[in-house]
């Protein structure tokens, strides 16, 4: 797995870069701003980028402006954001659209060491991952919607699905045995109105409308 890091605060780069070394990754460059991004990988053609969602010159949101001319130019490239703070926003913004190898995360998550290095190998393998303090945020901020026919139990399953967690994960988690679990992810998909339909993959399908339909402002 070959990563690019884009990060402007040194300490955190290196200590990122050291953390994903360890895992058996190849850090292939690190650099600090959007721009120096964008060059890197037209020139290494990593399998990962990793960038923090504000970075210079103006703090604001140029990693993830970066990131999304990324997905667009690069779209088998898998991007993990990094943030200091939740911004349910950029995480709306960056899963509309392809979402297959894309991840949020926030800076503190980075010290659970393990449970970060899963999230890098599930994103570049095509998966989805959000920080579960955003969907923590997005679930308080839920307006009335197709979501609210969901029972407590079927929530809790869509948060873990949002997380980026697989069915055997989330039955871990919640105690549940595969086939509960089974059986309330075709429950959600039933209420959200994603019926089968081999052209869409509805789990992502599922976790957009419940970002899209609680991250509005």
């Amino acid at each position: 797995m070959r990563v690019v890091i884009a990060e402007d605060s040194v300490l955190l780069r290196e200590g990122l870069a050291r953390l994903m070394e360890l895992g058996g990754m190849e850090v292939i460059d690190t650099v600090g701003d959007a721009e120096a991004l964008l060059r890197s990988v037209e020139r290494d053609c990593p399998d990962l980028v990793v960038a923090d969602v504000r970075m210079p010159p103006d703090q604001s949101d140029e990693g993830v402006r970066a990131a999304l001319l990324l997905r667009r130019s690069h779209p088998d490239l898998a991007i993990l954001m990094l943030s200091q703070y939740v911004e349910e926003r950029y995480a709306v913004e960056l899963l509309t659209g392809e979402t297959r190898g894309i991840g949020y995360l926030l800076k503190d998550r980075v010290a659970r060491v393990d449970e970060f290095l899963d999230t890098l190998k599930r994103v570049v393998e095509g998966g989805t991952a959000l920080d579960p303090e955003v969907v923590s945020q997005l679930l308080v901020r839920r307006q009335s919607s197709e979501l609210d026919t969901l029972t407590p139990r079927e929530w809790e399953v869509l948060t873990h699905m949002a997380e980026g967690h697989s069915n055997g994960e989330i039955g871990r988690l919640l105690f549940l045995s595969d086939g509960a679990v089974s059986k309330h992810i075709s429950s959600i998909f039933t209420k959200l109105g994603l019926p089968p339909n081999d052209t869409h993959n509805r789990r992502v399908l599922a976790i957009l409308k419940y970002l899209r339909e609680n991250g509005k402002d």
